[in-house]
């Protein structure tokens, strides 16, 4: 796949910050972090991920096997992950992408599919810890989140930050107002309920809707489960915003830098 070297502008200030940061802690006694939160910033995945690896078995610390929950000094203690030095924490970075159909969003395939990271400029695509916040079904478009920022990826995606995700949809058909009532309500699936959706109808045409669905929980493929459950399988599925994040004229196949301003505060918890 071709890849696309479009951006925006980078902001510098806020990096220059977090680097003056980094130096000046060196010459202090750096406390002991969890290891979850260390791997993170190694740009390794969410502290999820890592707890995953911790479980394996594939960490170390001073060649012995670490524990889940366990804490370490990355000046002091030498933290491998498959027997290979854990990496220094890497300058948050943040992209937005506009992800085509038909591309994983994952860094890896076992079917060699495109994937997001094929998007991107090959000194983006690998040594920076890049992965995909969230997910978006190989068949779905558009926003796309892709950070290095173990605590920004667990404040995105956990659901108790309860951000919303706005989509713009075409379904087979012409559903009834009944139908759109029900699906606002929220429509349980796999004897679990849903939580309530914001849903207008956009544009309707004889054989096909548009709708736009504000959600705050995003279960596997429940728009499009929860669309066929109602008798209007989804034709085609785009999200656009992220939070206050929005895709705005970012072109298909795209991507952007994100100033820190529009991130969310990764510390903040409702």
């Amino acid at each position: 796949m071709q890849r696309t070297t479009y951006e925006t502008q980078v902001f510098r200030k806020p990096t220059t910050f977090f680097l003056g940061r980094m130096r000046s802690s060196k010459a202090l006694a750096m406390p002991e972090e969890r290891l979850q939160k260390l791997i993170a910033a190694a740009g390794l995945g969410s502290r999820r991920h890592a707890e995953t690896l911790l479980r394996a078995g594939r960490v170390s610390v001073n060649g012995r096997t670490a524990q889940l929950g366990e804490r370490a000094n990355p000046e002091r203690d030498a933290i491998c992950l498959d027997g290979r030095p854990l990496a220094k924490a890497q300058p948050p970075l943040v992209l937005l992408l506009n992800k085509p159909a038909g591309v994983m969003c994952s860094c890896h395939d076992p079917e060699g599919r495109p994937i997001v990271l094929d998007l991107l400029p090959p000194e983006l695509a690998s040594g920076q810890g890049l992965h995909p916040v969230g997910r978006l079904d190989f068949h779905s478009r558009g926003a796309l989140l892709l950070s290095n920022n173990g605590a920004l990826t667990l404040q995105l995606t956990h659901p108790r930050f309860q951000h919303s995700k706005t989509y713009r949809i075409w379904v087979r058909g012409q559903p009834s107002q009944a139908v759109l009532d029900q699906w606002a309500q929220g429509v349980p699936l796999d004897g679990q309920p849903s939580q309530p959706v914001g849903l207008r109808r956009l544009e309707q045409q004889r054989d096909a809707t548009a709708l736009e669905l504000v959600m705050h929980e995003g279960r596997n493929r429940q728009i499009r489960r929860t669309a066929e459950l109602l008798g209007h399988p989804v034709l085609d599925l785009q999200r656009v915003a992220i939070g206050s994040i929005a895709l705005g004229e970012l072109p298909e196949g795209r991507w952007r830098r994100l100033d820190p301003q529009e991130w969310p505060d990764p510390h903040h918890r409702p």
